[in-house]
């Protein structure tokens, strides 16, 4: 049985919270105290629609003329989110882009952090970027004893599905899957598949539709 890879609407409409953060918080290093979903939405060129509805979800309470109080509306999106709540996580795959988003400081702003990585050519008291980097074959013993419960997989294709079996045998819930491979995983086991190559793709057909328009 294959895990859950599908996006509905509600899954899009996560997608936007982090951007909502991004700018409440630019907005109170700024100074301000209130935000209304208009000013929201004209800094992020969104619908004032959508955003008041996203507004709505996480139970928020604005004032008439004000908006919402910022620092209110903040932790109701981050409760919303359960950024609160910090995430433990693994990165398998130690190579430039495994690497890069070991080093990436973001990662804590949305509620995780990852524990420990995971190489093939891993070697003795390994760190990037302050994270241990450990022996592939340690996978799920050392998964198992973080209880950790997400899984980054930055590999070769053709050991994807062996690491994520590693990694489920571990304790892990969710793999965040940058490889190509359509990983096979129990019911219980929810999969986010990063498309680069697609994502590019989509990006060069409407840049080159677009200067053919100029043309």
């Amino acid at each position: 049985m294959s895990g859950s890879t599908r996006e509905g609407a509600g899954s899009r409409s996560i997608k936007r919270f982090p951007l909502y953060l991004r700018i409440l918080r630019e907005m109170k290093a700024e100074g301000a105290e209130f935000a209304s979903g208009a000013v929201v939405a004209r800094r992020l060129a969104f619908d004032p629609i959508v955003v008041r509805k996203d507004f709505a979800k996480t139970g928020a309470v604005g004032r008439p003329r004000l908006g919402f109080p910022l620092e209110d509306l903040i932790d109701a999106i981050e409760r919303f989110g359960g950024w609160q709540t910090q995430t433990k996580a693994v990165l398998v795959g130690a190579g430039r882009l495994g690497s890069a988003l070991l080093g990436y400081p973001g990662f804590s702003e949305q509620g995780f952090k990852i524990e420990a990585a995971f190489d093939i050519d891993a070697y003795h008291n390994q760190q990037i970027a302050g994270v241990p980097v450990y022996p592939a074959e340690e996978i799920t013993g050392r998964v198992r004893k973080l209880g950790v419960s997400l899984g980054i997989l930055t590999v070769p294709d053709e050991c994807a599905q062996k690491i994520t079996n590693a990694l489920i045998e571990g304790g892990v819930r969710g793999v965040w899957n940058f490889t190509p491979v359509r990983l096979k995983v129990p019911g219980h086991v929810v999969v986010k598949r990063e498309d680069l190559a697609a994502s590019l793709a989509v990006l060069f057909y409407r840049l080159h539709k677009d200067e053919e328009s100029l043309k």
